[in-house]
């Protein structure tokens, strides 16, 4: 995730001018050799003029992924794509789509039903495949898990304006690394 948001921050912040992806969804996320991850599919993406912070388009995307403003108005913007990706995170976390009709059926969405756990039954909707059988949960990556699925939260507010900026989620994403790796 720290590779996708690297990615992105780069197409928000890393040319004159601003580009939002617009489609950000794991399926448009590869593996190189490497295993480092690669965003892909930019067929949608929009440029963004100097003068402009966001632009109005038809909604194209999809369900559960985009965001709110960007679904009922057709507001683009770099917040968008923010949204997006906290989708993504809490679903790796979680592994659960946006769409899971168990979540559907009791009338949330993902980000509530995360929101709803955390923190105190946060361990009960992560995934339990994070963890490998033979590995203790400790309080070090209950620290961690807790701290992303924060910054999923941050991400997915449901305001353009009250969510953090890309830059601010690599800092944090690269801030949980390395304290989940300190000895």
């Amino acid at each position: 995730m720290l590779d996708v948001a690297v990615a992105i921050e780069y197409v928000h912040r890393g040319h004159n001018t601003t580009i939002v992806h617009c489609y950000l969804k794991p399926a448009n996320v590869l593996f190189d050799e490497d295993m480092m991850a690669q965003v892909g599919d930019f067929g949608i993406s929009k440029i963004l003029a100097v003068s402009k912070s966001m632009a109005h388009t038809e909604t194209l995307g999809t369900l559960g992924y985009i965001a709110p403003e960007y679904g009922s108005e057709g507001i683009v913007s770099t917040s968008g794509d923010i949204y997006s990706y906290g989708i993504m995170l809490m679903e790796v976390l979680a592994a659960r789509r946006p769409t899971d009709e168990e979540i559907f059926n009791e009338n949330l969405d993902l980000r509530e039903w995360i929101r709803r756990a955390f923190p105190r039954i946060m361990m009960e909707v992560v995934d339990a495949n994070l963890f490998p059988e033979e590995e203790q949960i400790t309080s070090k990556s209950e620290i961690c898990i807790a701290s992303m699925v924060d910054l999923a939260l941050d991400c997915t507010k449901k305001t353009p304006g009250s969510r953090i900026t890309m830059k601010d989620v690599v800092k944090r994403l690269k801030k949980i690394k390395n304290g989940f790796l300190e000895a």
